[in-house]
Order: structure tokens, then C-alpha cells, then sequence
């Protein structure tokens, strides 16, 4: 099957024929030129796979410096096309300088038929190799653009918003490893998101992982990777996701929750900055920008040994702590339009607005879920509203949970979600802890906790 399309400049018309007759058979496309003026004339040039071009235009002149010269003007007009310089005079010194100036082979008149084919076969396949890797490159470019895009900006105006957010660009053009810490629901990760945004890896992907949700058994391979038959499952190489965000940046949310026996193992990789895959001994060099995130009092942790001070230290370079909702002063009202306006457009219910009374009730409420809650209770309003306008009867707050009640009409439901409020209050966000007191595994803990909205 013919493929390719090869262009061939030669002043020696007996030879253009020759060759134009021998590659007939196996390519596309043959265009000849025996001046290579005609060369500047071409808009399409890339197009071309392979160019056999002549040393020697010029009668009595054999210095190979016109080859040289349209090289060179070939390689500016089309740098990745294979070029294979053609001459009957064998000068290694020449052939090397035109290797040097980009060509990718010689070859001496006369030719040999097998061995001019086998030449321009391998020139041929480089330059789809080279083709592959530009698309390639640019498929990796555009999957990483839409990975990054950040959908979510920062909304709010207030002064502790702006500080954290000054703070913020300026330890972003750093490689220095940042920690997050905040109540639930403040916005860590878009905080996180921002650092990457605004950071020289902006071009590379940003990898994150909720350390909360990896159970024990799968830390080294969700984070290290695994090689094929490493365990019973392993049926094929597992790249992980620190090698994942190689280059670019690794955010670990929930960083307080990892129990205390994986500490040291995610320490010596951070350390290190290598990892070594299950099943391998090979180390593998990562370089990342870490940023890692959680809702625990670390220091705490650390007074009561659940959490190693070492590890604390490297991933607390740089410490941001993110304003709870009901310190950003101003922000809730911007915010409750941001997302009114977000539901509205999502529910198809038109124009809709908050009247003063209900402003003053948002304004009012602790918050105590910070925007995840502000989110929700929007949302909902949204959905069920019937009128344009919002009124304050509309914005219904749950109650937290308190200390369950041995009452009759006590569900099982609304008792196990009590206890285990209580027990991550008692502990201050350690899930572990938490888990550890309720007699379940952090996993179990977690999906429990996803499942009551908690």
C-alpha cells in the first residue's frame, strides 16, 4: 500500500526520473524540482514526509555548501521533517556536517536500489514516530489543560478572604510544601487549586487524592503504584499518584486521617522524592509540589502521638489556614448569590432573588458547614421554590446533632449519626480516633460519615 509523500531536488533531470520510476511503487506522492529555489515557493512543506535533497547545484562546484545552505532553509521551514542528502562525491567530513545541520542520512551516487529504499523506509518511520509524538504531546497538553480547569473560582470580597488569598500567590511561585488546615467545608481544595494555578506547574497536572477514602491495604498502590503479579490482583503495572503528578502538583486532602503505621512510609517518599512500586526494587525519581490538606489540629496530634512531628514538619513549610464562613464578614451574601444564580440556571426556574429578611437570616446563621452548607441550603431553596423571590420562611437549618436521647420515637439512624458527631467533635476531626472509639474501621467511618452528610 503506497504511503507518504517525498519530495526530491536534484539539478539532474536523468536523475529525477530515475528516482521519480524506482519509488513509484511505494509512495504516494513524488514531486521533483530541479531548481532549488523552488523550494521557497512551497506553503505546504510539512506536509512532505522525506526530502531527498542534492549536495551540489552549481557546474565545477563540489563543496556541498548549496546543499548545506537548503538544508538549513528546510529545516527552518519545516523542522521536523526527515531530510537524506544526496551527492556522488563520498566526503565523510561533509556527511557529517550535514548530519550535524539536521539531515537524517547520506547517500552517495551511485545509489543502490535496496539500500536507498531501506534508507528512506527508516526516514519514513521516523518521521511518523515524530508525527506520533506531536499528537501525542498535544493530546497530554489538552487532557492536562481540561484536568486543571478550574470551574470553581473564589468567591468574596472580605479581608480575611483577600489575606489568605495574598498569602496564597505569593507561596505559589515556590516549590516549598504547603499545608491547608480549615474546618470542613471552607473551600481547601480551591485553595488548593489556586497554589496550582498560580504556580510555574500550572502546565501540569495537579493530582489529588482524599486520604481518607484509600483503605490501608491499598496506601502503597494507590499512592506508590504496583507491577504486575506484585499481589493476587496486580494483573497489570499500576502507575501511582505520586508518579501521577510527576512534574506537577500532588494534593493529599485529609492528610490527618492517614493512620500513624503509613506515616512513615508516605514521610521517606517525601523525603526522598522517589517511590518504589510494589513488586519492584527499582526507585523511581518523582518531582512534585505537594500541598496537602485537613480539618485536624495536627500539633494536637502530634502532643498525643497520633501523628509523627517529622512528617508534620515537611509538609508544613508554608501554613495556610482558611477562614471559617461565618468570619468572612460580607462574603455569605455574595456567596448565596453565586449559587442562586448557579441553581437557577441549573433548575431552569428563570430570575430568582433572596428579599431582605431572608438576606438578614443568612447573615444571622453560624454556618457551622461553612459553604458546603451555604451550597446545599441554596440549592435546596432553589428546587423547591415556587415564587422569584426568597423569603426568610423558605431558609429551613438543620439542627446538629446533639447527644442522642433514649427517646421511644429514637431511630437507630438518627442515634448512629449522633455518635459518631460526637465522636469526631470529641476528637477534633481525627477520623481514626473517631473510629477507633466507636469500634469500626476508619473506612467504615468514613463511608458513614459521607452517607449522614457530616
Amino acid at each position: 500500500m503506497k504511503e507518504g509523500n517525498i519530495l526530491i531536488i536534484d539539478d539532474n533531470k536523468s536523475v529525477l526520473s530515475a528516482l521519480e520510476l524506482l519509488l513509484q511503487s511505494t509512495y504516494q506522492t513524488i514531486t521533483t524540482f530541479s531548481n532549488p529555489n523552488q523550494i521557497t515557493s512551497i506553503q505546504n512543506l510539512h506536509n512532505y514526509d522525506l526530502v531527498l535533497l542534492d549536495m551540489n547545484f552549481s557546474a565545477g562546484i563540489n563543496t556541498g555548501n548549496e546543499g548545506l545552505y537548503w538544508l538549513k532553509r528546510i529545516k527552518e521551514m519545516s523542522p521536523d521533517i526527515s531530510v537524506i542528502m544526496i551527492t556522488a562525491y563520498g566526503d565523510v567530513e561533509l556527511a557529517v556536517r550535514a548530519l550535524k545541520e539536521g539531515a537524517t542520512d547520506f547517500i552517495l551516487k551511485p545509489w543502490d536500489n535496496k539500500k536507498l529504499l531501506a534508507t528512506l523506509q527508516s526516514a519514513f518511520q521516523l518521521r511518523q514516530s515524530k508525527r506520533k509524538i506531536q499528537q501525542l504531546e498535544q493530546n497530554e497538553k489538552s487532557l492536562k489543560s481540561i484536568i486543571n480547569k478550574n470551574n470553581r473560582s473564589i468567591i468574596g470580597n472580605s479581608k480575611a478572604l483577600l489575606d489568605i488569598l495574598k498569602t496564597t500567590k505569593k507561596v505559589a511561585k515556590t516549590d516549598a510544601n504547603v499545608l491547608i488546615t480549615g474546618e470542613n467545608g471552607t473551600g481547601k481544595e480551591l485553595i488548593a487549586k489556586e497554589l496550582h494555578q498560580w504556580s510555574n506547574r500550572k502546565d501540569e497536572v495537579l493530582v489529588c487524592v482524599d486520604m481518607g477514602s484509600i483503605t490501608e491495604s491499598l496506601f502503597e498502590s494507590e499512592l506508590f503504584g504496583h507491577v504486575k503479579g506484585a499481589f493476587t490482583d496486580a494483573r497489570e503495572d499500576r502507575t501511582g499518584k505520586f508518579e501521577a503528578a510527576h512534574k506537577g502538583t500532588l494534593f493529599l486532602d485529609e492528610i490527618g486521617n492517614l493512620p500513624l503505621t503509613l506515616q512513615a512510609k508516605l514521610l521517606a517518599v517525601i523525603q526522598n522524592r522517589e517511590v518504589v512500586k510494589i513488586g519492584s526494587n527499582k526507585p523511581i525519581p518523582v518531582d512534585i509540589r505537594l500541598i496537602c490538606a485537613t480539618n485536624c489540629n495536627l500539633h494536637k496530634m502530634v502532643e498525643e502521638g497520633l501523628f509523627r512531628e517529622d512528617l508534620l514538619y515537611r509538609i508544613n513549610t508554608i501554613h495556610i489556614e482558611v477562614p471559617a464562613l461565618k468570619d468572612r464578614e460580607g462574603d455569605i451574601l455574595i456567596l448565596a448569590d453565586f449559587f442562586l444564580n448557579l441553581y437557577s440556571n441549573k433548575y431552569g426556574k428563570g430570575k430568582l432573588s433572596i428579599d431582605k429578611s431572608a438576606q438578614k437570616k443568612l447573615t444571622n446563621h453560624n454556618w457551622p458547614g461553612n459553604i458546603r452548607e451555604l451550597q446545599h441550603t441554596i440549592e435546596r431553596c432553589v428546587i423547591l421554590s415556587d415564587n422569584n423571590t426568597l423569603a426568610a420562611s423558605d431558609f429551613i437549618f438543620k439542627e446538629r446533632p446533639q447527644i442522642f436521647q433514649k427517646t421511644l420515637d429514637t431511630t437507630l439512624d438518627i442515634m448512629e449519626k449522633s455518635m459518631i458527631s460526637n465522636a469526631i467533635s470529641k476528637h477534633e476531626g481525627n477520623y481514626s480516633a473517631a473510629a477507633n472509639q466507636l469500634g469500626v474501621t476508619r473506612q467504615t467511618l468514613y463511608n458513614k460519615i459521607k452517607r449522614y452528610d457530616l
